[in-house]
């Protein structure tokens, strides 16, 4: 029997592809760990499961844990996901500079992959983002900026987001700031104001008519304010107005689909 594992470990190891593009920024080696073990009612296969950015294959910062998979026979195949796998994916992203994005008036939310990110770019979908808009929040925009200009926001992770997952759930958490930018009629831009963001997402995990669906919650969103070229200002009320549009329009919207 060891002969014939031995035999099939080969066999896998010379076909099964190591690397795998997921998209442009990342790729996942899914390499065999270690030789199949064969029982009589079912092989243990132990894929490395890895994601590196496209064309960087240093190792992340992370150990991975061992885990075992429930005693369980009633289906034909059973895939686990450890923690250590969304680490390394949002390493990867982050090394990648895959959370560094520019929201202008024109982008829409199609155009981005990331949770946060793509549910902060529909809330300000909700409005024709421009300094009017943030001014009516903000009256030292107002003051400053007397004529309505469009704004421009630069957001990016400044830390890699933390994965940890849960019974029937995983969390995100993560930090990253947003600089606002008025944009002017000869196409130059003039910073504004520059905040930092405390994020903690999670989504809960359910089967549905043999799917598995996933159900989005921000349970927490925290601005502060690190720069103001406006003055200072309490960014608290346009924290909350963020926040509450979230809560009650983008996710809900979002879980809807």
């Amino acid at each position: 029997l060891c002969a014939l594992c031995n035999i099939g470990y080969f066999a896998l190891s010379t076909t099964l592809t190591v690397l795998m593009p997921i998209d442009d920024l990342a790729e996942i080696d899914y390499s065999l760990n270690s030789l199949p073990a064969v029982f009589q009612p079912f092989i243990d296969l132990d894929l490395k499961g890895i994601v590196y950015p496209a064309g960087n294959y240093s190792g992340p910062p992370y150990v991975a844990a061992p885990f075992t998979i429930p005693d369980q026979s009633d289906s034909m195949l059973y895939l686990a996901f450890s923690e250590y796998f969304f680490q390394t994916c949002s390493f990867a992203y982050y090394t990648a500079g895959a959370f560094n994005i520019t929201i202008a008036e024109e982008v829409k939310s199609g155009k981005l992959f990331y949770l946060f990110f793509s549910f902060f770019l529909q809330t300000c979908s909700y409005f024709n983002i421009s300094t009017e808009i943030f001014g009516s929040i903000i009256p030292e925009v107002a003051k400053y900026s007397v004529t309505p200009y469009p704004v421009m926001l630069k957001l990016m992770a400044t830390e890699i987001p933390i994965i940890s997952l849960e019974q029937d759930s995983f969390t995100a958490e993560i930090q990253g700031s947003m600089e606002v930018f008025a944009v002017l009629p000869d196409s130059t831009t003039h910073s504004l104001f520059t905040v930092n963001i405390a994020a903690n997402t999670s989504i809960a995990l359910n089967i549905f008519d043999q799917k598995l669906m996933g159900s989005l919650c921000l349970n927490r969103l925290q601005f502060s304010l690190t720069h103001s070229n406006v003055g200072f200002f309490e960014i608290s009320l346009l924290e909350n107005i963020l926040s509450y549009i979230l809560q009650t329009e983008v996710i809900p919207s979002a879980n809807g689909k």
